[in-house]
């Protein structure tokens, strides 16, 4: 089993940076403890304390739906601001979610079919005696593409092959995009209450 699990502070302050750096240290103890393997995919780092804002993981192991229901959601840091000494908060909020990563379309020229079929519009009576018209559907995705550019049924499959081959890599691209705006849609929505964890003191205890 595989999952995809993002830490970030939410574009909170410096404070939540540093919670989320700690937190990941705990969240890759907690994995290691349980037998789970874990590669970071993506993390960005603040440039001003050089502290982790986002991490995003990719876990493998046993069980994981059990493991990270412990994780995923607010959790909570009990703390004083270690940037800013006579600050008043002492509650700092991050979040940890789960993505759903893209599956690529993996072309495989068995998984396209070929549909002949009659040619319409302009281009003559023969256009419209001869089956030069040509479909190709993708079975997987069920992504479909018609040719009937050419009188010949050999060049529209050509065409309709490329044709197919673009909107796929179209239908990859937009998958990756709507993927990219479920991260940020976490950066800017972690809840500030009913936290899943609670962290407190400089030990994270």
């Amino acid at each position: 089993m595989i999952k995809i699990i993002q830490i970030t502070s939410g574009r909170g302050p410096a404070e939540c940076n540093f919670v989320v750096t700690n937190v990941f240290k705990r969240f890759t103890e907690a994995c290691e403890i349980n037998n789970i393997e874990y590669a970071v995919i993506e993390r960005e780092i603040d440039k001003d304390f050089n502290l982790v804002c986002s991490v995003t993981l990719e876990l493998k192991g046993k069980q994981l739906d059990v493991f990270i229901k412990e994780w995923l959601g607010t959790i909570l840091w009990i703390g004083k601001s270690p940037f800013r000494k006579f600050h008043q908060r002492k509650n700092w909020f991050i979040g940890c979610f789960e993505l759903e990563l893209p599956k690529e379309n993996k072309i495989n020229s068995k998984e396209i079919v070929y549909q002949t079929m009659r040619s319409s519009g302009n281009g003559g009576q023969n256009v419209n005696k001869v089956n030069s018209a040509v479909r190709a559907t993708h079975l997987p995705s069920g992504i479909s593409v018609v040719s009937m550019d050419s009188r010949s049924q050999h060049q529209n499959k050509k065409i309709a092959t490329t044709r197919l081959l673009l909107k796929l890599q179209d239908d990859n691209d937009q998958k990756l995009k709507n993927s990219i705006q479920e991260r940020w849609i976490n950066q800017t929505s972690v809840e500030r209450g009913n936290p899943i964890k609670i962290y407190k003191g400089d030990k994270f205890l």
